[in-house]
């Protein structure tokens, strides 16, 4: 059996999927950056070949409604994999503590389900400083929405095989 281990992963090329459709649900909150990990995971997904039509970006209100949406779009089985975007920031309520629990948890859940792949681009971060650190351009330590659409490849291609 040829098992890759994540070192590799990262020198590996992606490979393409035929027809691949990856759903992208995106959190209107804190949109400066959520904006920028959705427009990272487009150009990625464009630069390796796939067309717009088979990329559906999909806008909910907050954070909490992830889950639904990407609900929504796994049980449509219209799609390979989907992508969840948000910014939660801490503040001084346990607010944060609940939404990030509440998002993890659901994503967890969807993987779990086995439906199709759902990808985790939720950034949870003391400050917004340290999500633009994430989102990329030239300052950035992470492209985390690039990363997405890298996982999301890999994942429905796993998911093909299996």
């Amino acid at each position: 059996m040829n098992e890759i281990n994540e070192n590799e992963q990262k020198t590996v090329p992606l490979p393409h999927l035929d027809e691949l459709r990856v759903g992208i649900v995106v959190a209107n909150s804190k949109a400066e950056i959520t904006e920028k990990l959705c427009n990272s995971a487009v150009s990625l997904l464009k630069d390796e070949g796939y067309p717009d039509n088979d990329i559906t970006v999909v806008h909910v209100p907050d954070t909490f409604q992830l889950v639904f949406a990407a609900s929504r779009l796994a049980k449509s089985r219209a799609f390979d994999a989907v992508i969840i975007f948000g910014c939660i920031v801490r503040g001084e309520t346990p607010h944060f503590d609940y939404e990030c629990q509440h998002v993890s948890h659901g994503a967890a859940i969807l993987n779990a389900e086995g439906k199709i792949p759902v990808v985790f681009g939720v950034l949870t971060v003391d400050t917004e400083e340290q999500a633009l650190e994430r989102v990329g351009g030239p300052d950035a330590i992470a492209d985390k929405g690039a990363e997405a659409a890298i996982a999301a490849i890999r994942m429905a291609e796993i998911a093909r095989k299996l």
